[in-house]
């Protein structure tokens, strides 16, 4: 059997049990390609430094190595806690992964901006599950990326697996408040939400564009992997991939 035509290597955390099941939905119609998961340990998300810790650099790069020798041809980190922690951080810690693993590296907060930089977005909705001192460190970070955050919906959580338990009612009020903000587009930040597969129903409904956390980091990836083939039926990110690899 000859191998797949991309490897697509991604380190998630350990308590999420969203990045594996939706993005093989996003994948279903590319045999293609094939995704390799690891996991470091993440349990609950906050600014206490017990939390912030989890993302130490050892972590990212032990768990690079092993899919290193998978010989995938990019690495992910499905995470977003350099929305919290800084972009800078998460490109830091792309150098540090590249170097063992022996393949462009992303991540999922990279890929969000590298998505509203593409889209030329400038009136920004943030979705998240998180509690709102989270969401706004990342409403900071992205105002300093040049992203303004026009209007916020954050549903207070810590616990990362909770985050998963988050209904499609819950999702679909918090996206049509921000909609209603006069949002051009909606990011929602976090791996751990279920949200990708309703943005072409949002996007046909208001046509605010949804860039989805775990949409935007395989979009992402594929194009580091060299592979620009349109993903339909899931919004308009996937269906137009970057044409170039940079992201930062």
């Amino acid at each position: 059997m000859q191998p797949a035509a991309r490897r697509i290597g991604m380190i998630t955390p350990s308590s999420n049990t969203v990045v594996e099941p939706m993005t093989g939905e996003l994948l279903a119609t590319r045999p293609d390609v094939s995704v390799h998961v690891t996991r470091l340990r993440v349990t609950s998300i906050s600014l206490d430094p017990a939390d912030t810790r989890q993302f130490g650099l050892d972590s990212f790069t032990d768990a690079s190595r092993l899919l290193g020798d998978a010989r995938v041809d990019v690495v992910a980190w499905n995470g977003t806690s350099g929305s919290w922690l800084g972009p800078g951080r998460d490109e830091h810690l792309c150098r540090a992964m590249e170097r063992v693993a022996g393949a462009p590296a992303t991540t999922s907060t990279l890929a969000l901006l590298s998505a509203l930089r593409a889209f030329d977005v400038r009136r920004l909705g943030l979705l998240t599950p998180y509690t709102p001192d989270v969401g706004d460190a990342i409403a900071a970070h992205y105002a300093d990326h040049g992203f303004a955050v026009r209007a916020a919906r954050h549903l207070g959580r810590v616990t990362n697996y909770d985050f998963a338990l988050t209904t499609a009612a819950e999702l679909e009020a918090a996206f049509d408040g921000l909609a209603a903000a006069d949002c051009d587009a909606v990011a929602v930040v976090c791996t751990n939400l279920r949200a990708a597969h309703l943005a072409a129903r949002w996007e046909s409904r208001t046509g605010v564009l949804v860039v989805d956390s775990v949409a935007a980091t395989l979009w992402r990836a594929l194009a580091l992997a060299g592979d620009t083939t349109p993903i339909t039926g899931y919004g308009r990110l996937l269906a137009h991939p970057p044409t170039a690899p940079r992201q930062r």
